[in-house]
C-alpha cells in the first residue's frame, strides 16, 4: 500500500491498514538543554535560564525516557542555582571559591552523565539525587 492509499484508508476509517512509527524521539531539544547549562559556566547562567525554560516547555511531550532527562535538566538548574548562590556568599569567607569551583564541577558531570543516558535512549540515573 503506498503513502496516499494509507492516508486515504486512515482518513475513510479502513482499521485494515497499518501506519508503521519507525521513528526515535527527537532528543535535539535535550541536547541544547545540556550544552546550555554548560555555556552556562561562562555566562553566568544566562543560557541556563533559556535552557530551563526550554526544559519546561518540552517536558510532558515525549517518551518516559525522554521526559526524565527534562525534569533532570530542570532539577539541576534549580539545585545549580542554590549552590553558586551559596557559593557567592561563602566568598565573602573564602571558602567560596572551593566551592564554587566544585559547584562547576557538579554542575559538568551531571551534563555529562545527562548525555551519556541521552545517547543511549535512556533515562538519567538517579534523576532525585542532589549529587552527581
Amino acid at each position: 500500500m503506498n503513502d496516499t492509499s494509507q492516508h486515504d484508508a486512515l482518513k475513510h476509517g479502513d482499521d485494515h491498514s497499518v501506519v508503521r512509527q519507525d521513528t526515535a524521539p527527537d532528543t535535539t531539544m535535550a541536547i541544547v538543554v545540556y550544552a546550555l547549562h554548560l555555556a552556562g559556566i561562562v555566562t553566568g547562567g544566562v543560557t541556563s535560564l533559556v535552557g530551563v525554560v526550554i526544559a519546561y516547555v518540552y517536558r510532558g511531550k515525549g517518551p518516559a525516557w525522554l521526559d526524565e532527562h527534562y525534569r533532570y535538566q530542570i532539577r539541576t538548574f534549580w539545585m545549580a542555582v542554590l549552590y553558586f548562590a551559596v557559593s557567592g556568599l561563602l566568598t565573602l569567607i573564602l571558602i567560596g571559591f572551593l566551592t564554587w569551583l566544585l559547584a562547576i564541577i557538579w554542575l559538568v558531570i551531571r551534563c555529562v552523565k545527562g548525555l551519556r543516558a541521552l545517547h543511549e535512549k535512556r533515562a538519567p540515573d538517579n534523576v532525585d539525587t542532589w549529587l552527581v
